[in-house]
């Protein structure tokens, strides 16, 4: 997860990098396209694999989560400050909570309540409704992380039915798939730097994708969830020392609640034996 972390917030600066020259679906079909090539030893490997009907629908569901979220990622990414991005992406891991307690049967007390609505709140002093102008982009990336959080659950299901280097494969596959026909859509000449900058895209959040769905194979989402918090760190270095963005003291005072809220709540349960101990590798 540590790695994941670092994966993906270098996949946020290059995407900043872009900005806004290209159109979003355009952009994630194209970084699709070339994780497919990274990915192709594993499509081959999963070309002869027969999975049940029910899991190809997992499959399939979250092939189509994915599209959605990339274009709305996409999006926001050109339009909002990184380390807002991070700081709004940290309501993924809180829905993943609760949606893992609800679904997954890894519990939802009082304390990932508590948690959760003090997360919530970690939102709103980042966005701050009212006071300042909520852009198309932080819904944008809010509709992303809904979308993500919902992924990541049906990854945490797929990772015990199928080897990671197989999930992250087809789901490459899907997600090129559906973004083809709106990338079709929009496309707009592509220059040999753009498309150096989302093959690099593609090589690290290949390596992301894959870390992730290595964790997630390894410990409870209660253990790997907390991790990620991380990004808040990265991308606020990445957006002052590259970008040049001021730090906002409300994005990182709301980035630090949601990190508090549910790490510590990750402890308590831990405490309580709630948590398996995370298994030998």
């Amino acid at each position: 997860m540590l790695a994941t972390t670092i994966a993906f917030v270098a996949v946020n600066g290059v995407v900043r990098h872009l900005g806004t020259e290209l159109p979003a679906a355009q952009s994630a079909f194209i970084r699709f396209a070339f994780g497919l090539l990274f990915l192709a030893p594993a499509i081959w490997q999963a070309r002869a694999t027969r999975f049940p009907l029910p899991v190809l629908r997992l499959f399939g569901l979250r092939g189509a989560l994915h599209v959605v979220a990339v274009v709305f990622w996409f999006y926001a990414m050109a339009r909002v400050p990184v380390a807002e991005m991070a700081a709004i992406g940290f309501l993924n891991p809180v829905a993943v909570l609760v949606i893992a307690g609800l679904i997954l049967g890894e519990g939802l007390g009082r304390g990932r309540v508590i948690s959760i609505l003090v997360a919530v709140v970690g939102a709103l002093v980042v966005l701050r409704p009212g006071l300042r102008e909520v852009s198309l982009g932080h819904l944008s990336q809010l509709a992303a992380t809904l979308c993500f959080a919902t992924s990541y659950i049906i990854a945490k299901r797929l990772s015990g039915l199928a080897p990671a280097s197989v999930v992250v494969a087809v789901l490459s596959v899907t997600v090129a798939v559906g973004l083809a026909p709106l990338a079709w859509w929009v496309w707009q000449p592509v220059t040999g730097m753009q498309l150096a900058w989302l093959a690099l895209v593609a090589a690290l959040a290949t390596v992301g994708h894959y870390t992730m769905t290595r964790a997630f194979s390894a410990a409870p989402l209660a253990v790997t969830q907390p991790v990620t918090f991380l990004q808040i760190v990265w991308a606020a270095l990445l957006g002052a020392l590259v970008f040049g963005e001021a730090v906002d003291a409300f994005v990182l005072l709301g980035g630090a609640m949601i990190v508090g809220a549910v790490s510590l709540n990750t402890w308590a349960e831990a405490r309580r034996g709630r948590i398996p101990p995370q298994p030998v590798p």
